[in-house]
């Protein structure tokens, strides 16, 4: 077994849609990045990543590189899958921790496992997403960003 630690963070931003785990939120900003800026599938990405011991997101899917513009995240986090799975290994069980003052995600999270569990290919009781608030302290307790936390556990399969 392997286990993989993730963070991400983006400040919001007018003029772009609010993307968490490939779901699209409704809210008045977005998420500052050279892809979509998924805060979420990005940190998942990054355990993963970890757990092989295999670099970060920025080393797999540079963002220098035109191709990766305004991307979907959830292609990278195929691609991870791909490299997850050419390195022998699966997915035993995701979690991550996300922290937003505003919007609430509480009606949101059940879409995002689900949504996550086709593309990390497990079964969504091997996904855990929790929302928090930072209780108003620092920028992203003054609502100018989101920050994430995933860790990841992989099983070696063949």
């Amino acid at each position: 077994m392997r286990i993989g630690y993730g963070y991400d963070s983006h400040i919001f931003e007018e003029g772009r849609k609010l993307i968490l785990a490939g779901i699209e939120i409704p809210y008045e900003k977005g998420l500052k990045g050279h892809s979509d800026a998924d805060v979420v599938v990005h940190s998942i990405i990054d355990s993963i990543l970890g757990a092989l011991a295999l670099g970060d997101i920025g080393s797999h899917f540079p963002d220098t590189d035109d191709k990766y513009k305004n991307i979907n995240s959830i292609e990278l986090l195929k691609e991870t899958i791909s490299i997850m799975k050419k390195n022998g290994f699966e997915i035993i069980n995701t979690d991550t921790t996300i922290i937003i003052e505003k919007p609430k995600l509480r009606n949101y999270i059940d879409d995002m496992r689900k949504n996550l569990s086709k593309y990390l290919e497990t079964d969504i009781s091997n996904i855990s997403i929790k929302a928090k608030t930072n209780e108003k302290m620092d920028d992203v307790g003054s609502g100018k960003g989101v920050i994430t936390h995933s860790i990841t556990l992989l099983k070696k399969i063949n």
